[in-house]
């Protein structure tokens, strides 16, 4: 495994063509009738990182802040396009259905968000193959767990690196609903036996250098 793995190789060279990425705000709106959520759910749920409109990075802000956040955008782009195209199949139905679909509306406001709040510093976003795990259950389920997982573990990496207070309350904002997600995932996958919502006291942080290449391992990224 690379552990110098940089962000920039998991950049392509343009197309931003999913979910709440997309800058049509009509596709939009489309996408989240279809998660069962209304376009005020994004609303709703970025209007606490509002706080962190376009960043002023000629302001003050540090390097080292802007490359967290492009960190960030770059696990909530593979999120965001994971459970959109688990939504557009159609696959599931019960309580993984209603999982997808929310979480689907949540990682959407959170790629818009760190989108906004980057600006023309925001990474672009990766080529994904979900390898058939948005169409089956089981592979589904584990997957969003995988993810979700990971998520809360470098957020929180990176908590104690944010050197700016505005950035560091919006990622705030984000980590507790990244650990919901896994525990509603794991919730759903254990029903009594393991993996059980919340296994530990304590959550363990991995670095930068960790997660990228935990991700880059999945195979998702392919460009």
């Amino acid at each position: 495994m690379n552990d110098v793995l940089r962000l920039e190789e998991l950049d392509v060279d343009g197309a931003i063509q999913e979910t709440a990425d997309q800058v049509d705000p009509f596709t939009r709106a489309s996408f989240l009738r279809k998660a069962g959520v209304g376009v005020g759910a994004v609303a709703g749920g970025g209007a606490v990182l509002g706080a962190l409109p376009q960043l002023a990075f000629g302001a003050g802000v540090p390097k080292s802040d802007i490359a967290i956040l492009n960190f960030a955008l770059t696990l909530e782009y593979l999120e965001a396009a994971f459970y959109a195209e688990a939504v557009s199949k159609g696959n599931f139905n019960g309580e993984t259905k209603s999982f997808a679909d929310v979480v689907a509306a949540h990682e959407a406001a959170h790629v818009a968000f760190l989108r906004k709040a980057l600006g023309s510093k925001a990474v672009k976003k990766p080529k994904f193959d979900f390898k058939g795990t948005t169409t089956d259950v089981a592979k589904f389920q584990a997957t969003a767990q995988a993810l979700e997982d990971t998520g809360v573990a470098a957020y929180l990496g990176q908590a104690g690196n944010i050197k700016s207070k505005a950035i560091l309350k919006a990622a705030g904002s984000i980590l507790p609903v990244e650990a919901r997600h896994a525990a509603w995932i794991r919730d759903i996958r254990g029903r009594g036996q393991s993996p059980v919502p919340a296994p530990a006291a304590f959550e363990g942080a991995r670095t930068k250098a960790q997660i990228l290449a935990q991700v880059k391992a999945t195979g998702l990224i392919v460009a």
